[in-house]
């Protein structure tokens, strides 16, 4: 959807990526930033449109909230296999804080753990109860947008960190298909097809299906998984005003789970016997185990009601099961031997989403106004068997493991639990562009909570909650493509459980303010943006050592933001961010561990990778290369004062065109192989090593 926009006229990738950056959390704007060659017949007097932060078709330029967007095509150059890859080379975002994991994608967002922070398609994917974790498969997606900073206002519960939005691949109106083989590194292999287009001679029905095949070794020896995907998607233009877009998706993961579970001791603490190899399996893999499945199937509905109000709804109903046994080392008994813990779980969920929007939009002379309305619905129910114990499993030498000295767990002894939440929010959200120059952005919500928990033999622990949350921002659209801007925004969480003195949680809470400038010069063809940010979270939970978490403490972030994407050449392409997050926080409310230094979280992060197309002879080729900097971390305060080195980590790829069908491109990531510690949070975690991927794809 284009729109005039006479402030500024732009050269064509800056017209793509200023106000295109990401696709439509909504599931509005189904086409991704347009390819190289579609872009060169973008008119620069006017602007692509999508709704992205504020859940409305607006420029990305003029919205005054932090975005990142990775696009198809970044995924595809960076062979991104598992979802927390995707922000490797974007600002704001940790990526795999805890190493390379089969089981679950790790994100941290300015500082916060981002564990409830992923949506797809606009609606919620839960991740709750330890370890039923929706899954999100890469080779499905369109693109992947992440809103930094809290959303509550739009999306309810949601950690203060920020927003990741998955945006699913959607049938398209030309017939297209692909074919595309991966082999590599700890037996790699992969198998993708997708297939896309026009189902009747009009045009009116579209189709498309997109399945997967991937097995591989993990980076602990004997571990492995494998998985099957299936997404398949129908769009119906039911008349002018009506379209009705059905998507479903099926993932099954099964193998031997990666326990990256380290003690300082023999990582980032020297021993009399050296360091514990990165590849040693601590666990016991004839035993741990991890069968995950799930599907989901929902739609959505956009209707044009007149010439000023649009309705839209879009629902997803989903189910997960899940059978996971995790062996970790738990403490040190002596020089040698640690002790070691059990995790198990195994359980079911279903949940549904339904998020209902009418969009008003009025103009004059001076102004144009939009008006958001909104009505949503959650709703989760777990029921899992649990059993958690430390010191349960046998003993192993760090240095020297053998495995089968165990006992495994008695299932009579676990408990069983529900839980659950019920969530109804109402929203509205106005905004208000004034003479093509100033932007007014202002929102509320209210949301009522229900919270399911349960335990056999223990009673209920049932609770409900309610919140309330602002936003607000200015912008100014000012000469020369510089637009700065400042918002406020809010979050809540609601916390399932209760403290060691059996008293429930209560919603913790998250504020914060942004100051930016969003920068797309007609002299370059791209984009750069920059913002401070001063974010914090009361009631935080917090370990204390205890059978549960306390809560009381704060946590405190502070940090700047750099980031840009261009084209300094015709062929030469280059992305770069730097980012600076200091962390504070307070271990209790009552507690003398005040103002101490988070755990995990770098202060400094820095990327940048370059692509360059070659011309003449060389037609067809492509290099890229790229060098990821993660400064000094330190392990939580309440456990030790271990700091955790720096590292750089260098990641290349070669691409080829050999014919306008087939492509070939080999990618490797940590190219010099480089042995590291990615972060300690009590346990400490080896980062990913040296990994190649060769692929061969086929167009048609």
């Amino acid at each position: 959807m284009i729109c005039s926009s006479p402030f500024l006229k732009l050269s064509p990738l800056a017209v793509a990526v200023r106000c295109g950056l990401g696709l439509s959390l909504a599931g509005l704007a189904p086409a991704a930033v347009a390819q190289s060659e579609d872009v060169a017949d973008v008119d620069t007097q006017t602007m692509v449109v999508s709704a992205t932060a504020l859940k409305v078709e607006t420029p990305v330029l003029e919205t005054p909230r932090s975005t990142s967007v990775v696009t198809r095509g970044e995924l595809d150059d960076h062979a991104v296999n598992k979802y927390d890859e995707t922000f490797r080379y974007r600002s704001g975002v940790l990526s795999q804080p805890y190493g390379q994991d089969n089981k679950a994608d790790w994100f941290f967002i300015r500082g916060f753990d981002a564990n409830g922070s992923t949506y797809q398609d606009g609606l919620r994917q839960f991740r709750e109860g330890g370890y039923f974790w929706w899954s999100t498969e890469p080779f499905g997606l369109e693109s992947v947008e992440l809103l930094k900073g809290p959303a509550s206002i739009l999306y309810g519960e949601a950690p203060p960190g920020g927003v990741i939005n998955a945006v699913s691949k959607r049938p398209t109106d030309e017939q297209q298909s692909l074919i595309e083989l991966q082999y590599g590194t700890n037996d790699h292999e992969q198998v993708g097809v997708d297939t896309s287009g026009p189902l009747t001679e009009s045009g009116d029905v579209r189709y498309r299906v997109v399945g997967l095949f991937r097995s591989g070794d993990g980076e602990i020896n004997d571990t492995d998984n494998e998985r099957v995907y299936w997404a398949p998607s129908l769009a119906w233009d039911i008349n002018d005003d009506t379209t009705i877009t059905f998507l479903a998706s099926y993932l099954k993961d099964h193998g031997t789970p990666t326990n990256g579970f380290r003690l300082p001791y023999g990582t980032v603490d020297d021993t009399p016997f050296g360091h514990v190899d990165p590849e040693d399996n601590l666990g016991e893999p004839d035993y741990e185990r991890q069968e995950h499945e799930q599907w989901a199937l929902g739609y959505e509905l956009t209707h044009r009601l007149n010439d000023n109000w649009d309705l839209l709804q879009n629902l997803r109903y989903s189910q997960l099961d899940l059978l996971e046994r995790d062996v970790y080392v738990s403490y040190m008994q002596d020089d040698r031997n640690a002790a070691r813990g059990l995790t198990y779980r195994d359980g079911d969920y279903e949940a549904f989403t339904v998020d209902n929007r009418a969009i008003g939009r009025w103009y004059t002379d001076r102004t144009e106004n939009t008006l958001l309305l909104g009505l949503d619905y959650q709703y989760l129910d777990i029921n899992y068997d649990k059993y958690d114990f430390a010191g349960s499993i046998g003993p192993v030498d760090i240095f020297d493991p053998q495995h089968g000295n165990y006992v495994p767990a008695d299932r009579n002894a676990g408990t069983e639990h529900e839980e659950g939440k019920e969530q109804v929010g109402v929203y509205a959200q106005n905004q208000l562009r004034l003479d093509d120059r100033w932007i007014f952005l202002a929102g509320v919500r209210h949301d009522r909570v229900d919270i399911t928990n349960r335990q056999k033999g223990a009673g209920s622990q049932d609770s409900d909650a309610s919140n309330t949350s602002f936003s607000a921002g200015v912008m100014y659209l000012g000469d020369y493509g510089i637009s700065p801007y400042l918002s406020y925004s809010e979050s809540f969480i609601t916390n399932i459980g209760s403290d060691p003195d059996g008293n429930a949680y209560a919603p913790s809470e998250g504020e914060q303010w942004e100051l930016g400038v969003k920068y797309a010069p007609d002299w370059l063809d791209g984009y750069m943006t920059a913002a401070v940010f001063d974010l914090k979270e009361s009631d935080t939970l917090y370990t204390s050592g205890e059978s549960s978490n306390r809560q009381g403490g704060e946590r405190h972030s502070r940090g700047f933001e750099l980031e840009g994407v261009g084209y300094l050449t015709d062929n030469l392409k280059l992305t770069a961010a730097y980012t600076y997050t200091d962390v504070r926080v307070d271990i209790g409310s009552e507690s003398d561990l005040k103002d101490l230094r988070a755990g995990l979280v770098p202060r400094n992060q820095a990327s940048v990778w370059m692509d360059y197309s070659f011309n003449g002879a060389l037609h067809g080729l492509n290099v890229g290369g790229g060098v990821r900097y993660v400064g000094e971390s330190v392990d939580s305060p309440q456990y030790s004062d271990t700091k955790v080195d720096n590292y750089t980590l260098v990641d290349a790829k070669v691409r080829y065109d050999i014919t306008p069908n087939w492509t070939a491109q080999v990618n490797v990531n940590n190219l010099t192989d480089e042995d590291y510690v990615a972060g300690c949070d009590y346990w400490c975690y080896y980062g990913e090593s040296r990994s190649v991927i060769g692929s061969l794809s086929y167009r048609f």
